[in-house]
């Protein structure tokens, strides 16, 4: 039924196309003829454009154009048209005194004052208001109330609260987010959302595709801290306007823009394990619509370190150089609004063991041909054909290069009306080695999405719809044998929104698309939101999510490993690997709850999320610790989240967020249902947070990590083996700042203060080309206790 579907949805793609232009371009009134029309303006007689205008008691509004002109239908409930803006004092007006040109809807006439047609409203200043004394402030990690969607948004304020070096290490004080080391190698880290990895979680940049494909494993480390204003972080199922492939959530992350961007902004940072970092914001405002913004950022790791002694280095020696150029137009006259720019990331790791050298000519042997297998062959890779080299070492060049453009137009008359076009082109080029197995891989993405949106009637029913297109060539060489694919898939949606005064709103969206490699598929998408009161929220989310999965570039953490790779399909060359989607439904429910105890404020927050998995590409360690086998799922695979948090202001300044969660993760394995290795069912967590009057900014973390299930290597050797879970543990972070001025920050910090670190994590290190060589058995900290410091630049 949902293959017909999506057939039929998209035998109107074009029609879709050639709608949008037609509505662009239409001055047809949607409006009956009772009205209520006028202008708002300030005191000075200047338009107030997007002023509030409403019916008091109704959900039905609208908003002022780019000249302050508003027109607003007649309503039957209220005769109280409310005139908002921020920044200014309310107004009332009652429409209760003269009669409006033209019908209502019932065929009577409403008393309207004089000049019903041409009001003229003028909005006074709050500044006009006595003075008052300021007490509250917007939190530096909040979720907005009249939002539909749980949407965590987290600000610059919380990202300095700890070592924000990169995308990936943004979320430390984050409960929602796990963060974990995806081996013991590379240094690279991972996120986890609901239990399950980062690759099931939408990653966009300015709600435009970011990580994904082939830069799904590294790429959290190509967006540098200090280039973020602020990032988004939603559970479940996204907006369909953003495409299909959200499962588990969406984080989307807005860079420093030129229009409100610092004009210059320095950061450099060093820690006890070599890291370097320094950073350069440069902002400009050209003339009265342009404005560009330079970002940059180098970093490097020159120095080898081997904290736990086990001749191997702890963090790869590393090179990165990122680059961002971008503008912005905005033309207020007529409504058109533009950006655009460029990104270029150099990245170079190398490490191993502690005395492996570069490119490996003096150490390392001709690798070995092992090739990859289906079922159909009955055969994996030889362990025992691998020939010995002194030193094992891994290097790894990655550029990536990537073009934007977004382009808006808002029509004036109708500002709630726009269309909005948005295009990235990305190359992106890796290379390298681990060991004696090589890697290449290579993708060309090219992203369209055209964006219709307006109301129906009124601002009470919001329409969105558009046509989207997806190109990605993969081209990769693992050993020798080469994996190539074109996938193309083109998408037709409709999202509608409705919105019923401040109490209750909901969003419906639907898609489909179709793929040149899997066929025709819908994605329908739900989210609604119910506040019974001010301070009580309920939100509920449906939906469902298909991806196609990049098992090599996504799980390269095993490629620091002796283990055998077994696909387990007919032709691994057909379609994706010879493997069909994944596809999911995520449902989740949402409850919070604004308090206020002994005249301080607080909120509380729970939420519960299941994810059903109706195909899974099934990444399976247990079988044997000889071999990684991929297969599609044959029986039953889900997640269940349980989150509680707390938030809570204990003195002025003075913050708490406790938080627990409870992950019950389970996947059909060879014929077993397991829970998945490496996660933690339980975690606890406690943030304080504290500034005084003279400038002093104290953030403590504490998280408590359960213990997590283990991979089965029952059949290594007793010293490689590994028990069936891992300990648990604890972790503390803390950070001091000291704000010199409104222009200067200094930070000094510590991580893992208990200096707790995990046993063994690479197995066989002793014998890095026996069978039994592991190093992705990473289930905690694999340094120890790590002191850094930094200093922060800003002009405004």
């Amino acid at each position: 039924m949902f293959t017909f579907i999506a057939k039929f949805f998209l035998s109107l793609h074009w029609l879709v196309f050639v709608l949008i232009l037609l509505l662009m371009f239409s001055n047809t009134d949607s409006y009956a003829q009772g009205k209520v029309k006028g202008t708002v303006y300030e005191i000075s007689k200047a338009p107030l454009v997007g002023a509030n205008v409403y019916w008091l008691g109704t959900g039905q509004g609208t908003v002022t154009n780019q000249e302050g002109r508003f027109e607003i239908k007649v309503s039957k409930e209220s005769k109280k048209l409310i005139i908002s803006f921020i920044g200014f004092q309310n107004d009332t007006i009652d429409v209760g005194k003269k009669v409006v040109s033209g019908d209502t809807d019932n065929g009577g006439g409403v008393n309207t004052p004089t000049g019903v047609n041409d009001l003229e409203i003028v909005l006074k200043s709050n500044t006009e208001l006595a003075a008052v004394e300021i007490v509250g402030e917007r939190k530096s990690s909040y979720t907005d109330y009249l939002e539909t969607k749980a949407v965590k948004v987290m600000t610059e304020k919380e990202l300095f609260k700890a070592a924000c070096c990169n995308l990936s290490e943004s979320f430390e004080t984050n409960p929602s987010v796990d963060v974990n080391f995806a081996d013991a190698v590379s240094g690279t880290k991972q996120i986890e959302m609901l239990g399950l990895a980062g690759t099931y979680t939408q990653i966009t940049t300015e709600m435009m595709p970011s990580v994904r494909g082939l830069g799904a494993y590294f790429g959290l480390s190509y967006l540098p801290g200090t280039w973020i204003q602020s990032i988004q972080v939603a559970k479940g199922v996204g907006s369909v306007v953003n495409g299909y492939e959200s499962i588990a959530g969406q984080i989307n992350v807005e860079l420093k823009k030129p229009e409100d961007a610092e004009r210059l902004f320095f950061n450099a940072y060093v820690d006890g394990g070599g890291r370097m970092e320094a950073n350069l914001n440069l902002a400009q405002k050209l003339g009265k619509n342009w404005g560009t913004a330079l970002l940059l950022h180098g970093s490097a790791r020159p120095f080898r370190s081997d904290m736990n002694h086990d001749h191997f280095l702890d963090f790869p020696l590393t090179q990165q150089f990122n680059i961002i150029n971008r503008w912005a137009y905005r033309n207020a006259k007529t409504g058109i609004e533009a950006q655009f720019g460029v990104k270029y990331v150099t990245d170079y790791k190398l490490g191993g063991e502690f005395d492996f050298k570069q490119n490996g000519k003096t150490f390392r042997t001709k690798p070995v041909d092992h090739s990859i297998h289906s079922d159909a062959e009955h055969a994996g890779m030889p362990m025992d054909s691998v020939q010995r080299s002194p030193i094992w070492g891994l290097e790894i060049n990655t550029q990536r290069t990537e073009g934007w453009g977004k382009i808006g137009w808002v029509n004036k008359k109708k500002p709630y009306q726009s269309v909005g076009l948005q295009l990235s082109a990305t190359d992106y080029r890796q290379n390298g080695y681990f060991g004696l197995t090589t890697y290449r891989g290579n993708q060309q993405t090219g992203y369209a999405n055209l964006i219709y949106q307006s109301i129906i009637d009124n601002t009470n029913h919001i329409v969105k719809m558009g046509t989207s297109l997806l190109y990605d060539n993969y081209d990769e060489r693992f050993n020798a044998v080469q994996f190539a694919r074109k996938e193309v898939v083109a998408g037709t949606f409709v999202e509608y929104t409705y919105t019923h005064s401040e109490k209750f709103n909901m969003i419906v969206g639907l898609r489909a698309d179709y793929h040149n490699l899997f066929g025709a598929f819908v994605t329908p998408r739900f989210h609604a939101r119910y506040a019974p009161t001010e301070k009580t929220i309920f939100r509920f989310a449906a939906g469902r999510g298909q991806r196609t999965a990049n098992i090599f570039a996504e799980n390269m953490s095993i490629f620091a490993s002796s283990r055998s790779m077994r696909i387990q399909a007919e032709n691994v060359n057909s379609k994706a690997y010879g493997l069909n989607p994944e596809v999911a439904w995520n449902f989740g429910l949402n409850f919070s709850q604004d308090f206020t105890f002994k005249g301080k404020e607080g909120s509380l927050s729970i939420d519960f999320y299941r994810t059903i998995f109706e195909n899974q590409v099934v990444v399976d360690l247990d079988k044997t610790a000889r071999e990684i086998n991929f297969y599609n799922l044959d029986g039953q695979s889900f997640s269940n989240s349980l989150q509680a948090e707390l938030n809570y202001e204990l003195a002025r300044h003075f913050d708490v967020r406790l938080a627990y969660r409870l992950y019950d993760v389970k996947t059909t394995y060879h014929g077993q249902l397991l829970q998945r290795p490496l996660i933690s069912q339980h975690r606890a967590f406690i943030n304080l947070a504290y500034m005084t009057r003279n400038r002093w900014t104290f953030d403590y973390t504490v998280q408590w990590w359960g213990r997590k299930r283990l991979p089965n290597t029952s059949a290594n050797p007793e010293k490689y083996r590994l028990g069936e879970f891992s300990p648990d543990f604890f972790l503390m972070n803390a950070q001091i700042t000291k704000s010199l001025n409104k222009k200067l920050d200094v930070y000094v910090g510590l991580e893992n203060i208990l200096n707790f670190q995990q046993e063994m994590p690479i197995v066989g290190h002793d014998q890095p080309f026996s069978p039994y060589f592991d190093s992705a058995m990473v289930w905690g900290p694999i340094f120890g206790r790590m002191v850094y410091a930094g200093v922060r630049l800003r002009v405004k």
